[in-house]
């Protein structure tokens, strides 16, 4: 899917206009690209984070000459897909998580389950 197809997508799914679907992914791509580059991590819960990551400087090697050349360090943006994404894509129902579950002690220490004998 190119970038055309992904707002004629979205504004059939949202009931809009293809300019107001447009304008939306810009404005959107162009939020996440800036907090990205100012350092920030960008969470959509389910789908994935967008994150910076820094790469150490490192010596390389030029494919045509085999000669060394030295690699600057520079930050790269990261993707990492979220559990509801990646289950989508596997084809795969997202597990749900389920809400621990408060045990409750009753307040008599007897136990429930003991037999009493009639005395003779």
């Amino acid at each position: 899917m190119n970038k055309s197809e992904l707002i004629d997508a979205l504004a059939e799914k949202v009931g809009v206009s293809k300019a107001v679907a447009g304008k939306s992914i810009e404005a959107l791509v162009g939020i996440i690209t800036t907090a990205v580059a100012k350092g920030d991590d960008v969470a959509l819960i389910g789908f994935g984070t967008f994150k910076p990551s820094k790469r150490a400087a490192r010596v390389g090697k030029n494919p045509s000459t085999g000669e060394a050349l030295k690699i600057a360090a520079t930050t790269v943006p990261k993707f990492s897909a979220g559990t509801k994404f990646k289950a989508a894509v596997a084809g795969k129902k997202a597990a749900k998580v389920s809400k621990p579950v408060a045990v409750k002690k009753s307040a008599d220490k007897s136990p429930k389950t003991a037999i009493r004998r009639k005395p003779y």
